[in-house]
């Protein structure tokens, strides 16, 4: 479908088009069938193609930059942590590749309901889950038998899948980002009920308020998902870079 989606149809300003350029090339502009269409969505729809939406780029752009803004003045702060969420195929290993270059907390298997609302039973989850793994490294599960070590195993090795992401997540987040809203909606209600604010990518299919900061675009390609992650990933090295700027005027003055 990457044709669908004329140069001249990018617009107009001429500063924007290069970005533009790459965002069609990285397949952004892909929506939903058109039958699918959220009401709320149908002014960011640029017209619809072989049955499916075509996205304004122009107004995705907006929401990217408005979002990235977020996301940097986040990092900056001193609690800045960000949980990242994707446990879509298309998403996941390129959401837990961006966290661990981030050195940031995420969740690419199943989404745990009470991750964040019953944050305290998650934590006490995670220090069990360290203590086995501690344990078994210093060589303090020899006194089990072997088929109570292979049950512990068994155990360290569900835990590992369950809690790895989030093993550093020693509070709740400063804010949420959601490879794809529509696949997450359990997370993002969680975070709503706790006032979380919440950057996702959604498509055509999906109510823009169930965010505090939309990014509309294809949340089925990898290309696209891995294209605004670049640029999340910028946004949190330039609010870091900032933090650390902060921190040595600080420094100065003391």
């Amino acid at each position: 479908m990457e044709d669908l989606l004329t140069r001249e149809e990018l617009n107009n300003n001429p500063d924007n088009l290069p970005v533009l350029e790459e965002m069609m090339k990285a397949g952004l502009f892909v929506g939903r069938r058109s039958s699918k269409t959220h009401p709320k969505m149908r002014g960011f729809i640029l017209g619809i193609r072989n049955k499916s939406s075509l996205i304004d780029l122009e107004e995705t752009l907006k929401m990217l930059e408005k979002a990235m803004e977020f996301i940097k003045t986040k990092a900056a702060e001193k609690e800045g942590n960000i949980l990242l969420v994707g446990t879509a195929p298309v998403a996941k290993n390129s959401v837990e590749k961006t966290a661990k270059q981030l050195d940031l907390p995420f969740v690419t298997e199943r989404w745990l309901g009470g991750t964040l609302t019953n944050f305290k039973t998650l934590s006490k989850r995670i220090v069990y889950f360290k203590k086995l793994k501690s344990d078994k490294e210093a060589g303090r599960l020899d006194k089990y038998t072997k088929k109570e070590r292979l049950d512990i195993d068994r155990q360290i090795q569900k835990m590992t899948t369950m809690f790895s992401g989030v093993e550093k997540m020693e509070s709740l987040p400063a804010a949420l980002f959601v490879a794809d809203v529509n696949a997450h909606l359990t997370a993002v209600r969680e975070a709503r009920r706790l006032k979380i604010p919440i950057v996702g990518i959604m498509n055509t299919d999906t109510d823009p308020e169930l965010v505090d900061y939309p990014i509309l675009a294809n949340d089925r390609s990898k290309v696209s998902i891995d294209w605004i992650l670049a640029r999340l990933e910028k946004a949190v090295e330039e609010g870091r870079a900032l933090a650390r700027e902060a921190g040595k005027a600080e420094d100065k003055k003391s």
